[in-house]
């Protein structure tokens, strides 16, 4: 096996002790995190981690940094024109962020360096463009003589909480209409992939981001998160991760009554019906599920096939996943899938594998851990399931499909809706009528038809029921860190 070269800037970075980032300056801390490399299990590189201190010392810098207003009132095309060269710069060392990804987290590097160094560029330069377009209004009140405007203002500091799926794209999903709305920043990265937005920072000071609007606070949720949700200081929360890390933090948000954006876990329904084109939607539906190794809040893990075509389905996901290869992320030439993020990530995944056996389910592919060392699981896709099995209603987060057979449009759409999440949804047919009837009446934030995944940053993007609330992307993340004030003038 043949790995990629490290990038010197990588091996440099990796090599010492990373502090955290606070008021434009690097700090240590008593305690570090060991952070580990799932495609060896082998230590990758400390950390310094905070606790409630540090998390009191990075508020502090970010409300220092909002009430001089350097990055408030600075006009909004010189804030822009620092976005745009902060994207400039993440395109310039994508194969830096790719490799950092790909050690971290442990997706392959061209997936990384491609995709989400490039889009987390495009994601920014969107807002970019918004400084400019954040405007209020004159109403026409009914009072005399009343002159009535309204100010769309920054909410403050926010503390944005981020997963380690996609470290870096995660990371500027909440960044970059926080900064566009001119807030301040306190970010905590997961304690298992922070090395990417670490890095961040640094470039952001680079593209002249005033030192204190971006703070990166590496620790634990149960210490440096739990502070920066309940943190007085903060005035917006933004997470992303589990519903019942989420539910934890709207009880931590009520001491000041900050506000709170959530995206949480999802159980996706994707639907293949007998009218869709086999040819788009198999490998269509594997990889709406196996995309990012099924880590991600919007894998299509219940996968719901029409009887008439069911074997046929069924046949081409197998084939599919046997030819597929599985290794690490930094591997030459490069691997379709790389590892889990963890050792218990891993044995939880195979624990649901195991469990749905139990319970009924047949391994129709994979099914047990890959290879000597790291955290490897081969696609594995689960025949058999019922609506009523734990593999059908649990949040796996792991490349583990569930099929499902059904033979009617009602029945399959009150199955899709059963479940507790609505982060997204998708069908696969080629008949309008059904099409549009479908998909108005699915529960999900986001549905996708003959297609699954796509996003813009132009486009809202959000759940409903315990997938969460509050929309990332687009004209409503602008939104989620403003805050309106009506002016009266006699």
């Amino acid at each position: 096996m043949t790995m990629i070269p490290l990038l010197p800037e990588v091996a440099q970075f990796i090599a010492r002790t990373q502090g955290l980032r606070i008021g434009g300056k690097e700090v240590e801390t008593p305690q570090s995190l060991r952070v580990l490399n799932p495609s060896t299990g082998a230590p990758l590189a400390d950390v310094a981690r905070s606790g409630a201190r540090e998390i009191d010392l990075a508020v502090a810098a970010a409300t220092r940094a909002f009430q001089k207003g350097q990055w408030t009132i600075m006009g909004p095309d010189t804030r822009s024109r620092i976005l745009w060269r902060l994207a400039d710069l993440i395109e310039e060392r994508a194969a830096i962020f790719g490799q950092l990804d790909a050690l971290d987290n442990g997706k392959p590097f061209a997936v990384a360096r491609d995709v989400d160094a490039v889009w987390a560029a495009r994601h920014i330069r969107y807002f970019a463009g918004w400084p400019d377009k954040i405007e209020g209004a004159t109403i026409p009140v009914n009072i005399p003589d009343r002159l009535n405007y309204t100010r769309v203002e920054p909410v403050g500091v926010c503390g944005l909480i981020t997963p380690w799926n996609y470290p870096l794209l995660m990371a500027v999903w909440k960044l970059a209409p926080a900064l566009a709305a001119g807030n301040t920043v306190v970010l905590k990265p997961s304690e298992e992939t922070p090395l990417s937005v670490l890095y961040l920072a640094d470039i952001a000071l680079e593209a002249g981001l005033p030192p204190g609007v971006l703070n990166v606070v590496p620790g634990l949720g149960s210490e440096a998160g739990a502070a920066l949700a309940a943190h007085h200081g903060v005035s917006k929360v933004g997470f992303t991760g589990s519903t019942q890390t989420g539910r934890a933090i709207v009880e931590a948000s009520a001491g000041n009554l900050k506000k709170v954006s959530l995206e949480l876990g999802g159980k996706a329904a994707n639907i293949i019906f007998a009218d869709a084109d086999l040819a788009r939607a198999i490998p269509g539906a594997f990889w709406a599920n196996f995309g990012n190794n099924g880590q991600s809040c919007t894998a299509g893990s219940r996968l719901f096939v029409h009887a008439d075509v069911y074997d046929t389905v069924v046949a081409g996901l197998i084939e599919i996943a046997q030819g597929l290869r599985v290794g690490p992320g930094m591997d030459d030439p490069g691997h379709d899938l790389g590892p889990v993020i963890s050792e218990r990530q891993m044995e939880m995944i195979l624990g649901h594998v195991d469990g749905s056996q139990a319970q009924g389910g047949e391994v129709l592919a994979g099914g047990a851990r890959a290879g000597g060392e790291g955290w490897f699981i081969p696609p594995t896709i689960i025949g058999g399931v019922s609506d009523d099995m734990t593999i059908a209603q649990k949040e796996v987060f792991g490349p583990v499909l569930s099929v499902m057979k059904f033979t009617d449009d009602a029945e399959v759409l009150a199955r899709a809706n059963s479940s507790i999440y609505g982060l997204a949804a998708g069908l696969w047919s080629q008949d309008v009528t059904r099409v549009r009837r479908m998909a108005d009446a699915l529960q999900a934030g986001t549905v996708w038809v003959n297609c699954w995944g796509e996003t813009d940053a132009a486009s809202p993007f959000g759940g409903v029921k315990q997938s969460g609330y509050g929309r990332e992307m687009g004209r409503e993340a602008i939104a989620l860190y403003s805050q309106t004030k009506s002016v009266w003038i006699a």
